[in-house]
């Protein structure tokens, strides 16, 4: 079914992807100080698959939470902490605040951004919508708050199928925003009648078919595991498509000794963790031939390390606020899907998310 696909916004102001430096012996005394802060100021910290091994180690030994976006806002829901340091990017950020309006919402460096949020400015979305006001608005969690405060629904990659089918078995027509990959995605899984814009994680839309086949020859025995951002071509070839839950689970759980993997490379973290001795591959960004060690990792999750967490505990300051009346509206189209969830019978703790 044809889509109409407003402008794009191409995100053209991409930093370098900077992984944080230490001397000798300093992690371990950043990592003490931390750890004392936190436990002062009766803080949690929370951070996304797609941070440093550090930061996912620091968060798991401290009580708090590594996971995808949603499950880290409802992990901080949960939690009695009165303060969540959130180590990802902004919007995530952001929901954490739209859940959790009660406590104090830091971030090591709020300046991380996500191109797919940077590609779906809240004006010009909103114009939109408005000029189609007979559709359904279904928007990703990677999303300013403005964002999905125009939405009607809030949907996470291992729902957003789900979401859509039972939209269009209710006669509905949707506009889906903002990653063009992942409504395709949902578009064809479902068939629903969908408008979508334009939008792309600079991540997910480097990876290669090409590259992918070159390995597969390699590696005849391997599996391919594919987020669903990632362009049709690279969905074609996964032996797995999932959110970042649901690759980390196919991979401890498939036989194959060896894997190529087409997300972020920070997940390669948590997938050693969970499939001790299988090789994972990174699927390549730069078409046939790719050597590079770091092409698939976002530069604003880069953005996330031990010196700018502990710089944000000693200072309190890079605090998340979100004004209230879009706090209010945002967080309808957040629960309408956390309620379809429960009616669905789909668990979205540990499975959610991007």
């Amino acid at each position: 079914m044809p889509s109409l696909v407003p402008p794009a916004h191409p995100v053209t102001d991409v930093p370098p992807v900077l992984e944080e430096t230490l001397l000798p012996g300093e992690r371990e005394s950043l990592t003490a100080r931390i750890k004392q802060l936190l436990h002062e100021q009766d803080a949690v910290l929370v951070a996304h698959y797609y941070t440093s091994g550090e930061l996912q180690r620091l968060a798991e030994e401290t009580g708090g939470c590594v996971s995808d976006s949603l499950e880290m806002a409802r992990f901080g829901h949960a939690s009695k902490a009165k303060t969540l340091i959130v180590a990802g990017v902004k919007f995530m950020g952001e929901t954490a605040k739209i859940l959790n309006p009660e406590k104090r919402v830091l971030m090591p460096d709020p300046r991380a951004e996500c191109s797919l949020d940077l590609s779906c400015p809240a004006d010009e979305f909103t114009r939109f919508c408005d000029a189609h006001p007979d559709r359904t608005v279904v928007v990703y969690a990677n999303t300013s708050a403005e964002v999905k405060a125009r939405a009607d629904w809030m949907v996470t990659s291992s729902i957003a199928v789900k979401v859509a089918a039972h939209l269009k078995s209710r006669g509905e027509k949707l506009i889906w925003a903002p990653d063009r990959f992942l409504g395709d995605y949902v578009q064809k899984a479902t068939g629903a009648d969908m408008l979508l814009w334009r939008g792309s994680c600079v991540v997910h839309e480097r990876f290669k078919a090409e590259g992918i086949r070159d390995l597969k020859r390699e590696f005849p025995d391997a599996a391919v595991l594919v987020h669903p951002e990632s362009p049709a071509a690279v969905i074609a070839m996964a032996d797995v498509v999932g959110s970042t839950t649901q690759l980390i689970r196919a991979a401890a759980a498939l036989p194959n000794p060896v894997l190529i993997v087409a997300t972020d490379n920070g997940i390669f973290h948590k997938m050693r963790e969970v499939a001790p001795g299988k090789r994972l591959i990174e699927a390549p960004t730069g078409g046939t031939g790719a050597t590079c060690v770091s092409c698939a990792h976002c530069p604003w999750m880069a953005m996330n390390g031990l010196k700018n967490l502990l710089a944000v505990l000693e200072s309190g300051g890079q605090e998340i606020h979100v004004d209230e009346a879009v706090r209010l509206r945002a967080v309808r189209s957040i629960n309408r899907m956390l309620e379809f969830a429960g009616q669905s019978g789909m668990a979205l703790a540990g499975r959610s998310g991007d």
